[in-house]
């Protein structure tokens, strides 16, 4: 999920009254549901994809990482905050490792709630899993949580950040169901071929649909209040050409293709030599551009010479949700 919906969770658990539980409590627990992030800063290092979602997120994180926040808070409140003020009270090194546990946990359990998938496993097993259930931005899910934040604060009082927190938890199952259900429709429709039903903005009863097929991503919808349906609209894989063989052997496209859950690839000829586009389907319409695609540049050879005959592709409508 983005980082308001963390912050806003970090924050309503700080409000529905774990705050009280030490010095420190609310920006701890705000910290904390953000805290599995530091792995970003891998992304401006161009290595975003080896790591983003990997070590920091991951079951062994969840033991270790609740340690050095609480350790990093300890130092800053002993340190710090309390060499400024000695009247303060001392933060609890214990709650804060219990709020940090708490907060933390709140983070790759939302992350695992979208598309872009969670690796549960690492740095054991290099394997995604997804739920499929929420959109990465839910208006209805943070406008319960800001509600209840809001209300909280003004009241000074739990109940409304505790009842955010029930409804926001009670959210995110009954997306999960709407998920299942329409995982189910597509089974009956397509068989035991690889799908994938997934959450669409501003509905959350409905549901796109990605299935694979020889040569082909076939795209589809499914409400709740209906069922689902198998359009027209496809994307071609374009594997054929050869040099996405070449292009497939690269260190970026091997990092690439380790998460992409429905890869394509458009290739474009040139002077300077061959251009492949990598892409995946989940995000990315049939010119394969934009931040879910790389592009991968071989060198001119003779057999992926200008005037090469690549493998011919029609322009497809991009999915609709």
């Amino acid at each position: 999920m983005d980082n308001l919906t963390h912050t806003l969770v970090g924050a309503a658990l700080a409000e529905a009254g774990l705050k009280k539980r030490t010095a420190l409590g609310a920006v701890t627990l705000v910290i904390g549901a953000n805290f599995p992030d530091v792995d970003a800063i891998a992304v401006p290092l161009g290595v975003g994809l080896e790591f983003r979602r990997g070590a920091t997120h991951g079951f062994l994180a969840l033991a270790i990482l609740p340690f050095v926040l609480a350790g990093i808070m300890w130092l800053w409140d002993s340190q710090v905050r309390r060499r400024r003020d000695p009247t303060l009270p001392a933060a609890d090194f214990r709650q804060l490792a219990l709020l940090s546990a708490i907060s933390i946990s709140t983070h790759p359990t939302l992350d695992f709630m979208n598309t872009y998938g969670m690796r549960w496993l690492m740095p054991f097993a290099d394997q995604w899993f997804y739920a499929d259930g929420m959109f990465i931005v839910d208006p209805w899910f943070l406008g319960v949580l800001v509600a209840g934040v809001v209300v909280s604060r003004r009241r000074k009082h739990v109940d409304p950040a505790r009842i955010a927190l029930a409804t926001a938890s009670s959210y995110v199952i009954l997306m999960l169901c709407v998920t299942t259900m329409g995982r189910s429709q597509v089974y009956q429709l397509v068989g035991p071929r690889k799908f994938m039903v997934q959450p669409t903005p501003l509905k959350p009863w409905h549901r796109g649909i990605v299935v694979d097929e020889p040569g082909a991503y076939r795209f589809g919808s499914y409400t709740a209040f209906g069922e689902a349906r198998l359009s027209d609209v496809t994307i071609a894989k374009g594997g054929g050409d050869p040099a996405v063989g070449l292009a497939r052997e690269t260190v970026a496209a091997q990092r690439f293709l380790s998460w992409a859950r429905f890869p394509f690839y458009r290739v474009v000829r040139d002077r300077y030599g061959t251009l492949v586009r990598v892409a995946d389907a989940r995000y990315m319409g049939d010119d394969a551009r934009g931040w879910a695609a790389i592009e991968v540049r071989i060198p001119v050879s003779p057999r992926l010479a200008v005037g090469a005959d690549p493998i011919p592709y029609t322009l497809t409508p991009n999915p609709t949700p």
